[in-house]
Formats: structure tokens, C-alpha cells, sequence
């Protein structure tokens, strides 16, 4: 490759991230009234936010139900091991086994999440704001 088409690719990476970083800053931010760390504030707890991502520190007790709130899509990365049931808005309920050091995409949701095991869960969500 040649040094030219090196510096060119390398340019070209350059504006893209100069221009992703305009668009996501441009961007509004919602007064979402089912913003997890607003309805599930005895759970959630915010840990770290800038104009691209915030991270969520979710900690939910055995038995405890987290009301109906919404996630934007991100990684979740499980700290412990525990069993949740999750009902989405459609009436559908999935029962998940949560692995500690497993880490997960997620999809943009609207839930309620329940503790159904006997163990806290423990996970850091990573949402993407865009």
C-alpha cells in the first residue's frame, strides 16, 4: 500500500469520526418519562455520561420488580449470576439466567424486569445515545 493511500484512508477515518461526533452531539436529548434512571431510581444508578453513551449500574434484590422503563441499545455486562423475568409491553415473558463476566447486546426495549432467584443481580449497562 502505498503512502499516499495510507494517509487518505487515515484521513478519511478521521472526518468520519469528526462527523459522527457532530451528529451525536447535535442530537437532543429526550425528557423520556420511562427513562430507567428516573423510574428505577432505587436500582439504577448512574455511573458514568458524555455526549455518545452513558453507563448504568443496575442492581435489583431478590423479589424485587423494576416498574415498566426503557433501554436504548448498548451492551449489558453481568457481574453476578441471578435469574430475571422480563415482561414487555406486547405480555411477553422471558425468563433469563444472567452468567457473572457474560456480556450481551441489547436491543432498545421497554420492560419490567423482576429478581426471581435468590441472589442480587448485579449488571453495568453501556447505552449508546443514538
Amino acid at each position: 500500500m502505498s503512502k499516499v493511500s495510507l494517509i487518505n484512508k487515515w484521513a478519511l477515518a478521521g472526518l468520519m469520526c469528526v462527523g459522527l461526533g457532530a451528529w451525536f452531539t447535535a442530537r437532543p436529548q429526550d425528557d423520556d418519562p420511562l427513562d430507567s434512571l428516573k423510574v428505577c431510581k432505587d436500582t439504577q444508578k448512574l455511573i458514568f455520561e458524555n455526549q455518545f453513551v452513558r453507563v448504568i449500574d443496575d442492581m435489583i434484590p431478590p423479589g424485587v420488580t423494576e416498574p415498566r422503563h426503557r433501554h436504548r441499545h448498548g451492551v449489558a455486562v453481568y457481574l453476578s449470576d441471578y435469574v430475571t423475568e422480563q415482561i414487555t409491553d406486547d405480555g411477553k415473558k422471558t425468563l433469563s439466567q444472567r452468567k457473572l463476566g457474560m456480556a450481551q447486546w441489547a436491543e432498545p426495549t421497554i420492560h419490567q424486569v423482576r429478581n426471581t432467584g435468590n441472589t442480587p443481580s448485579h449488571a453495568i449497562r453501556i447505552e449508546l445515545k443514538y
